[in-house]
């Protein structure tokens, strides 16, 4: 591998959605050893639009797939780069190949942090030197926990948003005899902004979620309760806070988007929905409310009140069981009434939200890691806990996804093109994303109702 020209920090971001972009790009500023006096500064005021450092190039990459960010969704996330394109896992690969960075942050579901680790273990056999690869979680961790840690095992450093993260992290790594060395105690990087005060007028969001809840019925119901609740309380502003506008995909799929539930009902004039970055919408916000949101944290780093919904229960599948012993449990009913919660300090504490400066030091550790492997100079090879021997019924179905082969290399026939696709292949690609996200929202719901009857 060539080495760096270039006296600048050279990070590379592989990303598969708004949100993963989002984290990802951020947490490559706030990690980089070169940010230490500039994050300490940006702790308590920070803003998502944040560019990088002059001694920081940060290259994006957009994985391709159902969530790849349109244009107008990378611009409401706000984060900006000094390149940004789309790519194939075998592409990237390949630009990994002979490419030379510091740094590489996978900000991917679990399975194709797994499939880069093997590709790059294998593009980057017999090279003397390789970046230091870190990767992680974009929000809370309510599920598939051994198995999104699994398959994340294997990078110089999984991130932990918490205290309590972490503890559960090396525990599930300790628990199957894999190193857990990599894991480092973080914070989300998005967290910041200007403490909370009173607004006026007083203003109510609720921070829906692509999937949960799932069901119509559900959906429904919380809709109703909060264009209730803005007819209850005609001197407030409610908000309902979108993620994606329909046809656009993020993190997770939205079959039942709000946006069209919404428009079969009669709207009070105090109620609107709104998109945008969710950093200034909480600006406004008086009283945050929602099912299991990450947002809930970036609410209460900032000590707004914030309410995490029981109207559906405390359960997993929801992932709101996740703030059980928050202080912040309450119901549609509850709020109605003028309810607001107070929040429990040291449950805050753990999950690395408290807002009393600890912040200012949340990544020191993983900048400490970081340039103690980038001194290093060689670094060892990559080691998966998952190979064809731990996992030979498992491994090779999560590489072939990616159209890698069981030792990393690519599949025959594996889409990569040497250079950017032309204008027809631009069309298609689109055209059959369309299609796809009109299947999942327009003609999925339908079949399955129609399975129901």
């Amino acid at each position: 591998m060539p080495a760096s020209t270039s006296k600048s920090l050279r990070v590379a971001v592989l990303a598969d959605s708004d949100t993963r972009w989002k984290w990802g790009a951020l947490t490559a500023n706030r990690i980089s050893p070169k940010e230490s006096a500039k994050s300490a500064k940006l702790s308590e005021s920070a803003e998502v639009s944040e560019v990088p450092d002059a001694d920081l190039r940060l290259d994006g990459f957009l994985l391709r797939g159902r969530a790849t960010p349109t244009a107008r969704q990378l611009n409401e996330v706000g984060v900006r780069a000094d390149s940004l394109r789309e790519v194939t896992a075998v592409e990237f690969l390949r630009e990994m190949a002979k490419e030379s960075y510091d740094i590489l942050v996978l900000a991917l579901v679990g399975g194709g942090v797994q499939a880069m680790l093997h590709g790059l273990a294998h593009v980057w056999q017999g090279h003397a030197k390789r970046p230091v690869v870190v990767t992680g979680y974009v929000g809370v961790v309510y599920e598939k926990l051994a198995d999104g840690l699994l398959l994340r095992h294997g990078a110089d450093l999984v991130l932990a948003n918490s205290r309590q993260d972490a503890d559960r992290f090396r525990a599930v790594y300790e628990g199957v005899g894999a190193d857990a060395s990599s894991v480092t105690e973080v914070a989300l990087p998005f967290l910041g902004g200007a403490a909370y005060e009173k607004k006026d007028p007083y203003t109510v969001v609720f921070a829906a979620q692509p999937s949960v809840p799932e069901s119509r019925a559900d959906r429904t119901y919380l809709l109703d309760r909060l264009i209730q609740h803005a007819r209850l309380h005609p001197g407030r502003e409610v908000l309902l806070k979108l993620r994606s506008r329909p046809g656009e995909h993020t993190t997770h799929i939205e079959e039942l988007p709000y946006q069209k539930l919404a428009q079969r009902q009669d709207l009070p004039a105090n109620f609107r929905l709104v998109y945008g970055n969710m950093g200034e919408v909480l600006d406004r916000t008086d009283l945050l409310v929602t099912v299991s949101s990450t947002a809930a944290l970036e609410s209460l780093h900032r000590r707004i009140p914030t309410v995490v919904l029981t109207d559906l229960g405390v359960r997993e599948a929801l992932g709101n069981h996740h703030f059980v012993g928050s202080g912040c449990l309450a119901s549609w009913d509850q709020l109605d009434a003028g309810h607001e919660p107070l929040p429990d300090p040291e449950w805050v504490s753990r999950q690395g939200v408290a807002a009393d400066g600890e912040y200012v030091t949340a990544f020191d550790e993983a900048r400490g890691r970081i340039a103690a492997l980038l001194a290093a100079g060689e670094l060892p090879p990559l080691t998966p806990y998952y190979t064809p021997v731990t996992a030979p019924g498992y491994l090779p179905g999560v590489l072939a996804r990616h159209h890698l082969a069981p030792d990393g290399s690519p599949l025959p026939g594996a889409p990569a093109a040497d250079k950017a696709p032309g204008p027809v292949r631009q069309i298609v690609r689109r055209a059959a994303r369309g299609a796809y996200r009109h299947g999942v929202q327009r003609v999925a719901p339908v079949i399955r109702r129609m399975g129901e009857l």
